[in-house]
């Protein structure tokens, strides 16, 4: 009898797990459906609340920082939903297997952003934002929700453009932590991130600025957005990779000035340097190598006339010396009357004396592309190659005279 109570016993639990698992997945839709109504609600309060303020044109300092104040509030509600979806819908369906591949693929990508907050308060605080509204953007596209969206969409451009200032400044921040200024590892990490939220950035919140087109900033980097569409179309090998992130520098330059500061651009430059003087000296053939040389000096104009003509202040009194120096001839060479070419040469020949006067003793990999260098430069003609000779002696007298001249040299000193 005991056994077969046993039995029963463990039968009438997996019989009420059945049917739990089974209520639950029925209840889920009616859980996603008011998540759903709740969702929309606050994101049309927000709308309207947002609306508000950036329409207000009354004086009042105070009513306009009660727009504001209610704003800010609706956003923090609207973000809580979406946050309670994610908790109690989307996790529920991933758990109970009834989730579409693009619910899961979201749930995965909210644990990347949470398992932040434990070590990055403030990335995570951004990039939360971010991934929420993201989310919810794309659900209203994929939904084909049009008369949503136009109205939505400005909201969610300006929003999303002050979360991304937000994280560039943050990372140039922790740039200027000592202790991540001496760790390689941890600087290559963080402007790894800078490059991809830039991109993110000129991929998704660019666009719709560009249409607005209420600001002229967003009018005049149309070329370099225009620019950076063409890498977003088939595979790209390193060289490709570099100059699209160079043009997302230059993009930056116009639009985060103040969360990426020049001292941060200046060093995602410099990076930026390093991995395009590898690329030349380890490419496989001549093809490549050609091309990565003429990218290094794009990037090598680009650094020293876009970036440095702009820098106020230099630490060392020496280098903004030289570098007013530099500059002064490569305006000579601008002046001059000559063709493109002969400017182009001139312009080439200045870059690379420069370049190597400033990585020379910096390491292996400067040892073997200021050798290029100068190879470069004997092509040119600026530099010219002395053969190392010497001459073979037989004269027997003549060694040993020169043995005895030596000898008494040794004495005397």
């Amino acid at each position: 009898m005991a056994e077969k109570g046993l039995r029963l016993a463990k039968t009438d639990g997996a019989f009420f797990s059945k049917i739990t698992t089974t209520i639950t997945k029925l209840l889920i839709p009616t859980k996603v459906g008011i998540n759903g109504m709740l969702i929309s609600m606050k994101r049309n309060n927000v709308v309207k609340t947002y609306y508000e303020y950036i329409n207000h044109n009354e004086k009042s300092k105070e009513n306009k920082g009660n727009l504001e104040k209610k704003y800010e509030n609706a956003v923090v509600l609207y973000l809580e939903a979406l946050d309670k979806y994610i908790m109690e819908s989307v996790y529920k369906r991933v758990k109970s297997k009834v989730a579409t591949t693009y619910e899961e693929n979201a749930l995965s990508r909210y644990y990347n952003v949470v398992h932040l907050k434990e070590t990055q308060y403030v990335e995570y605080k951004y990039k939360k934002q971010e991934f929420l509204l993201e989310l919810d953007y794309e659900g209203l596209k994929n939904n084909r929700k049009d008369k949503i969206l136009e109205k939505y969409k400005t909201f969610y451009a300006d929003k999303m453009n002050n979360l991304y200032k937000g994280l560039l400044k943050n990372y140039s921040v922790q740039l200027a932590d000592k202790v991540i200024s001496e760790n390689e590892e941890s600087k290559e990490k963080i402007y790894s991130d800078i490059f991809e939220n830039l991109e993110k950035y000129t991929t998704n919140i660019l666009p719709i600025k560009i249409e607005e087109g209420t600001e002229p900033t967003y009018k005049d980097i149309v070329y370099q957005y225009d620019k950076f569409n063409s890498f977003l179309a088939g595979k790209l090998d390193k060289r490709d990779t570099i100059e699209k992130k160079m043009i997302l520098l230059g993009i930056s330059r116009k639009l985060f000035t103040h969360s990426l500061p020049l001292v941060v651009a200046e060093q995602c430059y410099e990076s930026l340097l390093k991995e395009t003087r590898h690329l030349v000296i380890s490419s496989p053939n001549e093809k490549k190598q050609k091309m990565a040389y003429e990218l290094l000096l794009t990037l090598l104009e680009d650094y020293n006339i876009n970036l440095l003509s702009t820098k106020i202040y230099w630490e060392k009194p020496k280098e903004k010396e030289e570098y007013k120096q530099f500059l002064d001839k490569y305006q000579e060479i601008e002046k001059v009357k000559a063709t493109a070419e002969q400017k182009s040469i001139k312009k080439e020949v200045l870059f690379l004396r420069n370049d190597i006067k400033k990585i020379e003793g910096t390491g292996l990999q400067s040892k073997h592309i200021i050798q290029f260098y100068k190879k470069k430069l004997v092509e040119l003609g600026e530099m010219k190659h002395i053969k190392n000779s010497y001459s073979k002696c037989t004269n027997i007298n003549l060694l040993g005279k020169k043995h005895e001249e030596l000898a008494k040299r040794g004495q005397s000193m």
